[in-house]
């Protein structure tokens, strides 16, 4: 699902790059939700990882997050950025409220 945009894209340290879900357009009892009522959306899937940040030792500290997983957002934050006409949003692992599990 990487596709050649994150070929060209790698985010550096401990920036996570992610993809938001797609927002709520109807109820579960069918009624349209207009685009100015939909909340926004804090769920995202995680498509491209930094190696991680360097810690006071040096060593590295691995990302907490890996590709595919989904991860909960902070409703405000993150760099908006534009790959092949899609918008992907670029954070700190530590912004990153947490992780669904299955």
């Amino acid at each position: 699902q990487a596709g050649k945009a994150f070929r060209k894209f790698l985010p550096l340290f401990d920036r996570v790059l992610v993809e938001r879900c797609a927002a709520e357009t109807v109820t579960k009892g069918g009624i349209m939700i207009p685009e100015k009522s939909q909340g926004k959306v804090l769920q995202a899937t995680v498509v491209a990882v930094g190696s991680g940040a360097r810690g006071k030792n040096g060593e590295i500290q691995p990302v907490s997050v890996k590709v595919g997983e989904k991860v909960l957002l902070p409703e405000y934050g993150g760099t908006k950025i534009v790959l092949e006409d899609k918008d992907y949003y670029l954070f700190r692992d530590g912004d990153i409220l947490g992780k669904y599990v299955d």
